[in-house]
């Protein structure tokens, strides 16, 4: 039997496929590129935009002759679009879909075909669970995962959630409503799991989280001591309650011992969450990369205040000053919403004056978009024009490329270090530690997987290419 994944939206989204392939592999499934040739066919969905959703629908609307033509193929689908709340109108909509499934939750769809296939799957998953061997990592502790076949020695970066769903709750948001309230794994399980993918050649993770600093607070006791921490000292925003040690700084230190792994990023982080203990631990482990996404989303703070984030702009400024400080040749990520609920030209332009004073690495724009059940949807009113949004998203887009490319001219003549993914239209492709695309060209030697110093000669604001020099 061989299943396809078709997967949408973000890196969470790539890691819940990721788990489910895994648990189809173990019933002896194979995974094939070809939609038409699955017997089993899974649409992960985001709905994180309107434009996601739009996408999502619309695929299923075309697999429904698939469907007809060949009924005993499985339909399923996973992810956002059928969140944690139950799929009633979902059945109704879609009756040619066999299987719901709530973000992360493979389940539903391991015991459907349990139940249809029977002995013969059980047999599978019996053979397949051992197909690897390797002490530390053995295939029956929480949190193995077994790569698809061909993906094994093949890939080379790998997500790895570390706490499911999110508790912060931002007007625009709809995450909380889909994936449900923050719940964070247990290191150990977390622990395994890398290991397991380093045994199958994995050689970077990244840790994900929808606010990633905010793993493992959901399960500490109520004897663990806290201290009151305010990132934006004298600004008035209110203090959090933070504990004096951060479970996120714990888990990162254990990953950086794990042997063959060569590299750990973490995503995504939040303004009000980021401690001085994180960023020094990103500064000390070597094997933690200077590569921060922090999302500030506006620059005007009456816009702030609205998509309830907790901070001023004036607090942003001081935290991208504070990681510079702390963490060396850092690069910054940061994710914009343009057009949100009121927001008028003035305070766009605070947005873009921001954007233009701290230049950071990357930008992730977004238009908005009413979400339902969001706190934003039920009380603001969308009333920034489609093209205005348009027009500022473009305002933006132009900047960004702009900056970013002078940033990456820096790079002109320097030698950097490269973790290898794979191929690319001839070229190898892979990434620095602050996550800068770079291809090179060497037809004598296979450098997936390796580490390779490449001398820069071109630069620009999305990649850059080099000559390789030698080994790491």
């Amino acid at each position: 039997m061989k299943y396809h994944v078709a997967t949408f939206g973000c890196q969470m989204n790539e890691a819940d496929s990721q788990r489910l392939a895994s648990e189809l592999e173990k019933l002896g499934l194979r995974a094939t590129d070809a939609r038409d040739e699955a017997d089993v066919l899974v649409l992960n969905t985001c709905v994180v935009r309107q434009g996601a959703e739009d996408k999502a629908l619309s695929y299923l609307h075309m697999i429904r002759p698939l469907k007809q033509r060949r009924p005993n193929v499985v339909v399923g689908v996973m992810g956002c679009l059928v969140g944690v709340r139950g799929n009633t109108p979902l059945k109704k909509a879609f009756p040619w879909v066999d299987v719901f499934m709530a973000p992360s939750e493979p389940g539903p769809m391991v015991d459907f075909l349990l139940q249809r296939e029977g002995k013969r799957l059980a047999e599978a998953e019996t053979r397949a669970r051992f197909a690897l061997q390797d002490g530390d990592a053995a295939q029956t502790q929480p949190g193995f995962l077994k790569l698809p076949e061909h993906e094994i020695g093949k890939r080379v970066t790998a997500n790895v959630p570390i706490v499911y769903g999110c508790s912060h709750a931002c007007t625009f948001c709809i995450i909380p409503f889909r994936r449900g309230a923050e719940r964070s794994r247990p290191i150990g399980e977390i622990v395994n799991e890398v290991r397991s993918l380093v045994v199958q050649g994995v050689k970077e993770v990244t840790l994900l989280g929808q606010i990633v600093d905010r793993y493992g607070y959901d399960l500490l006791g109520d004897d663990y001591a806290i201290k009151r921490y305010n990132p934006g000292a004298a600004s008035g925003v209110p203090s959090q309650n933070l504990p004096v040690h951060a479970p996120l700084v714990d888990l990162l230190r254990v990953v950086n011992d794990i042997d063959g792994l060569a590299r750990v990023r973490f995503l995504t982080s939040h303004p009000n969450w980021m401690t001085d203990e994180l960023l020094d631990a990103v500064r000390e482990l070597p094997k933690v990369m200077p590569h921060i996404e922090v999302p500030v989303q506006a620059g005007d703070d009456e816009v702030l205040r609205r998509m309830r984030r907790g901070y001023t702009s004036d607090d942003y400024r001081r935290l991208i000053e504070r990681i510079r400080a702390k963490v060396p040749n850092v690069a910054i990520a940061t994710d914009i919403i343009v057009g949100f609920c009121g927001e008028t030209e003035a305070q766009f332009m605070r947005t873009f004056e921001l954007l233009e004073e701290l230049k950071l690495d990357v930008v992730h724009l977004a238009k908005y978009s009413p979400r339902p059940h969001t706190v934003a949807a039920r009380e603001f009113a969308d009333d920034v024009p489609e093209e205005e949004k348009e027009r500022r998203f473009r305002l933006l887009e132009a900047q960004h490329e702009r900056i970013t490319g002078q940033i990456n001219q820096q790079y002109l003549g320097q030698t950097v270090e490269v973790l290898v993914e794979g191929e690319h239209k001839g070229k190898w492709r892979g990434r620095t530690p602050q996550n800068k695309l770079v291809f090179f060209e060497d037809a004598h030697k296979d450098w997936r997987g390796q580490m390779a110093q490449v001398k820069i000669a071109w630069a620009g604001p999305w990649s850059m290419q080099g000559s390789v020099q030698a080994s790491a």
